[in-house]
């Protein structure tokens, strides 16, 4: 299940991760309507925010049942005006008569205002309280439901159905407490003016709650489309303009627009759907209340004229009458709006109920890492099951040592990194921390003892300092300029307009590659982890910031398990352990001058192929594909001999 709700298109898969082709289906899945569905939403949300609320629902419940009396006490008073005042023509009742009136509407607006205060001071926490709630659980998720889900429809998403809880409930509050409520103190005031009448008039409700129910029907499929839409139009919006730069450098301005166009279009469909199909009830509801009323003005008319009965009795059930409706019509369409709500709660739920694939064992204890000894036993993993991207990889790398990881794109080598950090699990063997398998410790502890950086560099919103703290929060100030010394950082932090105290843009947009690399790479000294992983980490470094880099991180790895993936010779030449991969497996190991002593290994073909002499690599993928094929020919020819 994905929070998208719509059928995705079949999954492309590039350097071995699955990712998501680009869907312009905007149709949801029909989904049968189940009885009770309200009442089991409803059910929950009280049973997990009920006892956080209950004297603030008693004030609420309290104004809105003071709303209801005065409402059908206002109804009720009229046949004593009528009578006494008018009718009977006696003074002294207009002083007590005008005195309840006035009270009745005091009451009723200063309780109607408790009321509104109280609901929205309940609705605005349940808002906060489920945004939280929810970013917690997402931050338990694994990165495999990121994988499959785009961040910026999961973050429309989830932004539009919070407040599906919130209008669930408040709905739900006022309808019976003040709407319903209302509704029957008017009915009672009309039965006790005139019960013959009071049949008569209710004789609208069973084809009245006939369309409510029908036209609910309809609207709850309709309502999910439309929830759906509008959040996979808002998260188009939000990844464009991240996306702005690519957007500009492709001319992709005109395509980007008629896809939104698209979806926006769809979107006015969809709530022009629901605007017509939900506004029926209005015609319905007016003409079935219109009959009503014209029935009992035709009927009470010819009592006062022609029998001669005093009107007050008749007044106060024709206001009595007329006040009902308008509870009545509002009871009506609550049950639509509750439709929307009830969709919106539902999804959130959906969200909330998601489990993580991958979990701490039940018996999973804390790591103790302290030298950082890296072993992968016949690891064996894939994206999809019958799509291995490492097959039985089996490697050392030593504790307070340099391995470096080469090979071609989509051979797995930031898989390797991705499984020691247990973003996922191995299909097969074991991957060992200073001998504890990684799998039966918690990930915190695991993730607390590894320093990290990615070869996209992510800055978070904040200042330049904060993204540095990020990787220890206790880091003090001058531990934190000092880790952006050792990753060259701290002369152009300086240059900033306040230091260290200048906020990044969104993503650290502005900054330049370079620099939100070495900001990343700062964060990662000052996480003081006996475990550092390098994802390319100097890829996006100019020759002279990578020479001061390198020089940086030489002194920083002493003492630490490190692990690099690089296309950089500087930091392959001078590692103690090089692995070579080519699709999933080990074909070659080794330090750099065991590897250049064969002229026919595939790192000496790699090394010569790219024709570099101090300089960086530039892109190893066609070298090592090419000398892979050389090595499985030579190893060919091996066997036979």
């Amino acid at each position: 299940m994905t929070l998208r709700g719509v059928p995705n298109s079949q999954p492309v898969l590039r350097g071995g991760k699955p990712q998501s082709a680009p869907d312009l289906t905007l149709q949801a899945p029909k989904q049968k309507v189940q009885p009770g569905e309200v009442t089991a939403v409803l059910r929950r949300i009280l049973a997990e925010n009920g006892d956080e609320y209950r004297w603030t629902y008693v004030v609420a419940v309290t104004c809105l049942l003071i709303v209801s009396g005065t409402t059908a006490f206002t109804a009720w008073i009229m046949a004593p005006m009528i009578n006494q005042i008018f009718y009977e023509r006696r003074g002294d009742m207009i002083v007590w008569i005008c005195a309840g009136f006035m009270g009745a509407s005091l009451l009723r607006g200063f309780a109607g205002y408790g009321q509104a205060v109280a609901l929205a001071k309940i609705g605005n926490n349940l808002v906060a309280r489920y945004q939280k709630r929810s970013f917690d659980h997402l931050m338990k998720l694994g990165v495999d439901f990121f994988n499959d889900t785009r961040s910026g429809r999961l973050a429309a998403q989830v932004n539009e159905n919070v407040g599906g809880v919130r209008d669930l409930l408040s709905l739900t509050l006022t309808s019976i407490s003040r709407d319903a409520v209302t509704l029957v103190a008017l009915v009672g005031v009309m039965i006790y003016q005139d019960p013959v009448l009071s049949l008569s008039s209710l004789l609208i409700g069973p084809p009245l709650i006939w369309a409510v129910v029908y036209i609910t029907r309809r609207l709850r499929r309709i309502n999910r489309e439309s929830v759906l839409i509008n959040s996979r139009l808002n998260g188009s919006v939000q990844e464009a303009t991240q996306g702005i730069a690519i957007v500009k450098a492709f001319t992709l301005e005109d395509e980007l627009a008629r896809r939104i166009g698209i979806m926006a279009d769809t979107a006015e469909q969809r709530n022009n759907k629901i605007a017509r199909v939900a506004e029926r009830l209005s015609p319905i509801s007016e003409i079935l209340g219109g009959l009503a009323i014209t029935s009992v003005l035709a009927y009470s008319g010819y009592r006062a004229l022609v029998l001669g009965q005093p009107p007050g009795a008749v007044f106060s059930f024709i206001t009595a009458l007329i006040m009902a409706y308008d509870p009545a019509r509002r009871l009506a369409r609550t049950q639509v709006g509750m439709e929307r709500a009830l969709v919106n709660a539902r999804m959130i739920y959906e969200l909330l109920d998601l489990e993580p694939k991958q979990g701490d064992a039940p018996d999973a204890v804390e790591a103790r890492i302290t030298t950082g000894e890296v072993r992968f036993d016949n690891v064996t993993f894939g994206y999809n099951a019958d799509m291995p991207v490492l097959r039985d990889l089996s490697f050392t790398a030593a504790a307070g040592k340099v391995t470096a990881i080469v090979g071609a794109s989509g051979a797995g080598k930031s898989t390797m990194v991705a499984l020691l950090q247990r973003f996922y699990d191995v299909d097969q063997g074991s991957i060992e921390v200073d001998g504890q398998d990684i799998s039966k410790v918690t990930k915190h502890s695991l993730r607390q003892s590894i320093a990290y950086v990615a070869q996209a560099p992510y800055l978070f919103e904040g200042t330049i300092r904060d993204n540095i703290r990020y990787g220890r929060l206790s880091a003090t100030d001058a531990e934190i300029e000092q880790a952006a010394k050792l990753a060259a950082a701290d002369e152009f932090i300086r240059q900033q307009p306040q230091g260290y105290d200048t906020p990044v843009g969104e993503g650290g947009s502005t900054l330049s590659g370079g620099q939100r690399q070495r900001v990343s790479i700062a964060r990662a000294i000052v996480r003081q982890a006996p475990i550092l992983l390098l994802d390319e980490a100097t890829s996006a470094l100019d020759n002279e910031a990578e020479a001061r880099v390198q020089e940086a991180l030489s002194h920083v790895m002493q003492g630490r398990t490190t692990i690099v993936i690089a296309h950089r010779l500087s930091t392959v030449v001078n590692a103690d352990h090089i692995i070579v991969l080519e699709e999933g497996r080990l074909v070659e190991e080794g330090t750099h001058a065991t590897l250049m002593a064969d002229p026919d290994s595939i790192y000496a073909r790699f090394h010569r192929i790219q024709g570099v002499k101090g300089l960086g690599l530039v892109d190893d993928s066609v070298s090592i594909q090419t000398s892979s094929k050389d090595f499985e020919t030579r190893n060919i020819a091996r066997s036979t001999a």
